[in-house]
């Protein structure tokens, strides 16, 4: 019989931004920063020989470019990211982790340790 699983990862990194399509007087349209957390999910089948979905060194080495590319930058200055909303840095980093994640489910970013955005494969 085989068994899935759902498993997580949580990464931090640090990041400014401001948000151009907002009024010019609201909070977000000047430059600010987070502690972002990310969380990233994958969903598969449990290897009954290693007793793993997947080896979780691997979700490091999928991350590990991106965390380079975001962590103390100005998120408006990587390409796709002019107007880094959490919900537009969470689906950029989705569709970047997917081509070498494919067992990727979810990633859920928290700006704020009140909101967070979950953008699932069944969504995109």
């Amino acid at each position: 019989m085989a068994i899935t699983a759902e498993i997580e990862k949580q990464f931090r990194f640090e990041a400014a931004h401001f948000l151009p399509e907002v009024p010019k007087d609201h909070q977000c349209h000047n430059i600010h920063g987070h502690s972002y957390r990310l969380t990233i999910r994958v969903v598969g089948t449990v290897d009954e020989n290693l007793g793993w979905v997947m080896d979780l060194a691997e979700l490091n080495k999928a991350f590990a470019p991106l965390a380079k590319l975001l962590d103390h930058s100005l998120l408006n200055n990587i390409e796709g990211l002019q107007n880094p909303t959490s919900e537009m840095v969470a689906l950029w980093i989705f569709r970047k982790l997917e081509p070498t994640l494919p067992l990727i489910s979810s990633v859920t970013l928290e700006a704020t340790n009140r909101v967070a955005v979950t953008i699932k494969k069944e969504n995109i």
